[in-house]
Parts: structure tokens; sequence; C-alpha cells
């Protein structure tokens, strides 16, 4: 008999002391090759582990060829898939069973009005059949403080750039 699959122990409710960062997981992606004359990533992304190996590129919208997968795309799945962990570790936390469980990310690329540059908007819908309303609001408050991709929209992320020679 094959033993159930733990929880994690991730929570916001949990005591964390210390006074840094703690990473739990790293990994690293590396994206090269490709024609980079447009300004948006083509060419292909893989990860140190080999499990993500991909070709990127520019959507059909923009006047690519839709061969391959492109940034928004990729942050949409990486956000869709963490909110919907979050909300199922959430979710069994209180009793309830996630299995009809879906989380929809829309992301949009466009233009900031402020100085022209890029920015990305991101639109999450929840789908949950058969749970009362006042109990997924109360859930998708707990996942929206748990989820690192949720807390990365209204808090920023740390990010340092660095050139490698």
């Amino acid at each position: 008999m094959t033993e159930p699959i733990g929880l994690p122990d991730l929570s916001v409710e949990k005591d964390y002391v210390g006074d840094a960062f703690s990473a739990i997981y790293t990994t690293t992606v590396t994206v090269h090759g490709g024609a980079v004359s447009h300004g948006r990533a083509s060419g292909r992304a893989r990860s140190s582990d080999g499990a993500l190996d991909l070709d990127l590129r520019m959507p059909a919208e923009l006047g690519g060829e839709r061969q391959g997968t492109n940034p928004e795309q990729l942050f949409a799945a990486g956000f869709a898939a963490c909110y919907h962990g979050a909300l199922s570790l959430v979710a069994r936390q209180e009793d309830l069973d996630p299995a009809t469980l879906s989380v929809d990310a829309t992301v949009a690329f466009g233009r900031d009005p402020d100085d022209g540059g890029y920015l990305l908007h991101v639109d999450v819908v929840v789908k949950w059949p058969g749970v009362d309303p006042a109990v997924a609001t109360d859930l998708l408050e707990k996942a929206n403080s748990l989820c690192p991709y949720a807390r990365m929209a209204w808090q920023g992320t740390p990010t340092t750039i660095t050139l490698a020679l």
C-alpha cells in the first residue's frame, strides 16, 4: 500500500523567526539563442535540472509564428500553479476537498501609461464548484497571503541583476 502524500509544513500561520530570507528551494532557467532583434524573448529556455526545456517565440499577436511559448504564458502558468497549490493547501487544512478547484491566470503584456515602458497585468479567476462562496472567499484571502506569486504582485520581489563576464 502506498503511503498518502503528506501536506508540506508551509503556512503563514506558523511562526518563523529570522532576520533574513531563507531559501527553501532554488532553481535556475537559462535562456539562450534565438532572434532577439525584435526585443522579445526567443531561443530556448532550459532549467538546470532539465525538467523544463522549451522553445521561446514571439506570440502571433505580436507578429510571431506560434512555434513555442512566451514569457507571459510561462508567468501565467507559474502564477496559476502556485496559487492553485496555496489554495489547495489551505482548503485541506480546513478539511475541504480541492479536487474540483481550478485557477485561471490571464497575463496581459502592455504599455505603462506613466512612461511608455512595458507592464504585466494579471487577472486570476478561481473556479470551485460546490464550495460555499463565503468559505471560498476566506480561503482565497489566506491563499493570497501564502502564494509567493500573489505576494510578489502586491509587495514586489527583491531582484538582483549581475553581469557575469
